[in-house]
C-alpha cells in the first residue's frame, strides 16, 4: 500500500470539500440566517487539516493501485462526513450532539436521508441549503468527480472508479479514459438536476426550495426543506415532477449516456435491466393503488397519485413523502419497505441491492429449478443476449448472503440496545438501503433512538454507499498482509 498516495489523494479531497462551504455561506449572508461565520469557520478547519495531511507528502507521485482504491474510497467517505459534520456540530441554531451531527452529515453523503432534526422548517435558509447539497454532492460518489481531477495531478484513478461503481461487472467503461467517464456521469447528472429544478419552480416551488428539492431528487437523498417532506406542497403536479425524477435518477446512469450518445431511446428498453425496474415498479404501484382504493382509504385520484408517489420513493431508496404510508391497511408498509431491499439500478444513485443483482439471483434461481427436470442441460444465464459467467452469479450470491449477514448482525445490536423489533429491523434496513424513513420509533426522525444505535446505523450507511465489500475487505487480516 502507498500510504503517502493516500495522504496527498485525501489532503486534496479535504481542500477541495473546504470549497463546497462556499455556497451555503453565500446563501446565509444572502438571507442574513446568522449562520455564515459557522460555515466560514468549518471550511477553515477542514482546508486547514486537508494543507496538514497533504503538505507532507506533495511531492509524492505514483498511480493507485487496488488495495489503496478500496481504502482510500473508504477513508473518503469517513473524513468527509466528519468534515462534513463540522457546521451542524457548530451551528448555533441547535444544541447538536457530535454523534448526531456526524450521523446528519454521513448520511446526507450518502444520500440515505435520514435525518436526526425536528423542526425543519424553522431551519436557518443556509442549513436547509447545506443538508440538501451534501447529498447532491453524494449523490454520484464525489469519487466519480474526483477521478476526473486526479488524473491531472498526476495521479490515475482508475481504482477508485472500480471500487466506487455499483454492479456485477465494475471494469466497462463508458468512454476509453476514466476522467472522459466521470465528466460524461457528471454532465447527465448535472443537466437531470437542471431540468429538475426548472420543472419544480415551473410548478409552483421557490427557486430556494425548487433547487434544494432537485438536489435531493436526482441524488435519490430524500432531504427535504419541510418537515412534511413533498407533502407541504400539497400539489399533484409536483408530486407526478418527483416521480419522473426519482425514476430516471434510480435508472442507469450508464444507460443514460448510451442512449443520449446514440439518440436512441429504444436502448432503454433492449436493457434487462431496465425492463425488469420498470415492470417491478409498475406491479407494486398497481397493487398499492389497488388496496388503497378496495379499502376506501383514498379517493380512486388519490390513491393513483400518493400510491404512485410513494412506490417510486421507497422502491428508488429516495425516501420523500407525501403521505404516513406506514398507516396504510394491510400488508403495503411491509411490502413498499422490502422493495427498497432491491433499489434502484446498477450505476444509478439509488441504493439497496440494485436491480441487477435480483434479476441475476431470479434468473439463477430459474435455471436450477430447471435443472432439478433436466439434469444433464448446458442451461445459461444471460442477460440480453450476453451469457452470465458463474463467476459472476457467484459474486452476487456471495454480496446477497454478506449483505443480509449483515443486516441479521446489526440487527440484532439494535435490538441489545433496547429498540422494539420494528423500529430496529427498519432502521437498520433503511440505513443499509440509504433509504431514510422507517418504521416504528423511526418514521419521522432518528432523534430519540440511543447513540449506541445511531453509531451503528452510520456504520450501516457506509456499508450500504459502499456495497459492502469496499468496507468489508479492510476489515480481513489479508488485506494488510504485504
Amino acid at each position: 500500500m502507498r500510504l503517502p498516495v493516500i495522504a496527498k489523494v485525501l489532503g486534496i479531497l479535504m481542500m477541495l470539500f473546504s470549497l463546497t462551504l462556499l455556497p451555503p455561506l453565500g446563501i446565509s449572508l444572502l438571507y442574513d440566517d446568522g449562520q455564515w461565520s459557522r460555515f466560514l469557520d468549518a471550511m477553515g478547519l477542514v482546508a486547514l487539516s486537508g494543507l496538514v495531511v497533504w503538505f507532507p507528502f506533495r511531492a509524492t507521485s505514483g498511480d493507485l493501485r487496488v488495495r489503496d482504491g478500496f481504502l482510500i474510497t473508504t477513508l473518503f467517505w469517513v473524513v468527509l462526513s466528519i468534515a462534513g459534520s463540522l457546521p451542524f456540530y457548530l451551528s448555533s441554531n441547535a444544541p447538536y450532539t457530535y454523534v448526531d451531527s456526524f450521523f446528519e452529515a454521513i448520511s446526507g453523503l450518502t444520500t440515505t436521508g435520514a435525518t436526526v432534526i425536528t423542526g425543519i422548517d424553522s431551519l436557518p435558509e443556509s442549513i436547509l441549503w447545506y443538508r440538501q447539497q451534501l447529498q447532491w454532492l453524494g449523490g454520484m460518489g464525489i469519487i466519480v468527480l474526483a477521478v476526473a481531477i486526479l488524473p491531472m495531478l498526476g495521479i490515475g484513478g482508475m481504482q477508485l472508479y472500480r471500487a466506487e461503481v455499483p454492479g456485477p461487472v465494475k471494469d466497462n467503461k463508458l468512454t476509453p479514459r476514466i476522467a472522459e467517464t466521470a465528466k460524461a456521469l457528471w454532465y447527465i447528472y448535472v443537466s437531470l438536476t437542471m431540468v429538475c429544478a426548472f420543472a419544480y419552480w415551473a410548478a409552483g416551488m421557490t427557486w430556494f426550495d425548487a433547487i434544494c428539492h432537485s438536489f435531493s431528487t436526482v441524488a435519490i437523498g430524500g432531504f427535504s426543506t419541510h418537515d412534511a417532506s413533498i407533502g407541504y406542497f400539497d400539489s399533484a403536479v409536483i408530486e407526478m415532477i418527483a416521480v419522473v425524477f426519482m425514476f430516471l435518477s434510480g435508472a442507469n446512469f450508464a444507460l443514460h449516456f448510451m442512449a443520449f450518445r446514440q439518440r436512441n431511446p429504444l436502448l432503454y428498453w433492449q436493457d434487462p435491466e431496465f425492463r425488469f425496474y420498470v415492470g417491478a415498479l409498475a406491479l407494486v404501484v398497481v397493487i398499492t393503488v389497488g388496496v388503497l382504493i378496495v379499502t376506501s382509504t383514498l379517493d380512486p385520484f388519490t390513491a393513483l397519485t400518493k400510491g404512485m408517489f410513494q412506490v417510486v420513493s421507497i422502491a428508488t431508496t429516495t425516501g420523500f413523502a407525501t403521505a404516513d404510508f406506514s398507516q396504510w391497511p394491510h400488508m403495503l408498509p411491509f411490502l413498499l419497505f422490502v422493495m427498497a431491499f432491491m433499489g434502484g439500478c446498477a450505476a444509478s444513485t439509488g441504493g439497496g441491492m440494485k436491480v441487477v443483482r435480483i434479476l441475476l439471483i431470479f434468473r439463477q434461481g430459474s435455471r436450477e429449478i430447471k435443472r432439478l427436470l433436466h439434469p444433464n442441460a448446458v442451461i445459461l444465464v444471460k442477460l440480453g443476449n450476453r451469457p452470465v459467467s458463474d463467476r459472476v452469479l457467484q459474486a452476487v450470491w456471495g454480496f446477497f448472503s454478506v449483505y443480509m449477514g449483515m443486516f441479521l448482525l446489526m440487527l440484532l445490536i439494535l435490538l441489545a440496545t433496547g429498540l422494539d423489533q420494528v423500529t430496529a429491523w427498519t432502521a437498520v434496513g433503511s440505513a443499509i438501503n440509504n433509504l431514510g424513513p422507517g418504521l416504528g420509533d423511526v418514521t419521522y426522525h432518528y432523534g430519540d433512538i440511543n447513540d449506541v444505535a445511531k453509531w451503528v446505523l452510520c456504520f450501516a450507511m457506509l456499508l450500504g454507499r459502499l456495497e459492502v465489500f469496499t468496507l468489508l475487505v479492510l476489515l480481513t487480516p489479508a488485506f494488510w498482509r504485504r
